[in-house]
């Protein structure tokens, strides 16, 4: 079965007690016990739910995953997952990772005793060199958000299996449509649901896929505890939303890599980073692991005059947070996604003042052009 057709049946689909076309909201909380030595599959929402369970069936199927968990956000996805290591554990993370990760995992987690180094990951030997004896996990991002570094996925897996520790993939901006890290030989793979996968800027959600039974069950016993399964009503609108993946990503893809194109010509733009431009560094390792360069990019204005005017003139792209929708999505790395990351440390990692993310909607690419066009003067 390919993609397309796997989003439409890849999970339950059809409602067995009525025939309806889709899972419906169960937006229930408890059900009753026929007996105390019997219980039924579902007993309290917060552990299961049939909306939820639906999503979570398709999303696993689409990652090549046996196991998947929906939450309540992709920071809780993150954070919950992350809880599987213990005191006194070190994790080797990409430099460039995204904001919110890097806030739990140098604050938070740190506290609790389990730290982290952040190496460029585009650099195997730098991924290796920090590797210690109790490191006991791998965490990356690719294309890393905002800069859109590559990492060679199956290098990492190799480094990952001769020390015996696990990887773990952020694939937000990919989504399984694109990139399968699972299929590459990671352990677990992370998504922010709010962005493509629901695409519609209306859930906020998150999945942990794995392969490995006794690794779900631990993240899902965290869940459970911890309480951040995600409820039925966004697990509705996302299934909703995976249905229509794939023309979604296609033409956003397409229209990613015309403005990209154009905008690397301008002469108030110094620099474009996007995976589907064959002069960026890791061009050819994107393109041998994943099926298209996606409908991100991030790139650099010539002062910091221009980036202000382009993120407040721009009518079509909406300057805000976040990415992924139908609509296009401009944003200001510095002051949004990264706020969290200390200036001193946004700047090492080559987050700028002048530096914008685009995520590239579903509106004609021309008119789109001819926004920015008049945005940036």
């Amino acid at each position: 079965m390919k993609r397309a057709t796997q989003m439409i049946h890849g999970g339950p689909n059809i409602d067995q007690q009525t025939g309806a076309m889709g899972v419906p909201i169960y937006q229930i909380s408890t059900y009753q016990q026929n007996s105390v030595d019997h219980f039924r599959k579902y007993d309290y929402a917060r552990g299961d739910n049939p909306t939820r369970e639906a999503l979570q069936d398709t999303i696993a199927t689409l990652e090549g995953g046996a196991h998947c968990l929906a939450f309540a956000s992709g920071m809780a996805a993150i954070s919950t997952t992350l809880m599987i290591f213990s005191p006194g554990d070190h994790l080797v993370v990409c430099d460039d990772v995204y904001g919110g990760a890097y806030r739990v995992l140098s604050t938070i987690f740190s506290q609790m005793g389990i730290s982290s180094t952040f190496v460029d990951a585009t650099n195997l030997a730098a991924i290796e060199a920090a590797i210690k004896p109790e490191t006991k996990g791998i965490y990356l991002e690719t294309p890393s958000n905002p800069l859109l570094k590559v990492t060679d996925l199956r290098g990492a897996v190799q480094i990952a299996k001769r020390h015996g520790i696990i990887t773990l993939v952020d694939n937000t901006f990919m989504t399984p449509y694109l990139q399968r890290p699972l299929e590459l030989g990671c352990d677990i793979v992370l998504h922010s649901g709010t962005k493509f996968i629901n695409g519609h800027s209306d859930v906020i959600c998150g999945f942990s896929v794995v392969t490995d039974p006794e690794l779900a069950a631990r993240i899902r016993y965290i869940q459970n505890a911890f309480g951040t399964g995600l409820g039925p009503q966004d697990s509705f609108l996302t299934l909703r939303g995976v249905k229509t993946l794939k023309v979604r990503m296609d033409q956003s893809q397409l229209n990613t890599i015309k403005i990209a194109s154009w905008l690397k010509t301008h002469p108030r733009i110094t620099a474009v980073h996007y995976p589907g431009l064959p002069e960026h560094p890791g061009y050819t390792i994107h393109a041998s692991q994943a099926d298209g360069p996606g409908a991100v990019f991030s790139f650099e204005l010539d002062s910091f005059e221009t980036t202000k005017r382009l993120l407040e003139a721009s009518h079509l792209a909406a300057f805000a947070v976040s990415l992924g929708g139908v609509e296009s999505i401009i944003s200001y790395p510095a002051r949004m996604s990264h706020a969290s990351v200390p200036p001193e440390e946004r700047l090492r990692k080559g987050i700028t003042d002048t530096l914008v993310r685009l995520s590239v909607g579903l509106e004609d690419a021309d008119d789109l052009i001819t926004d920015l066009q008049q945005a940036i003067g």
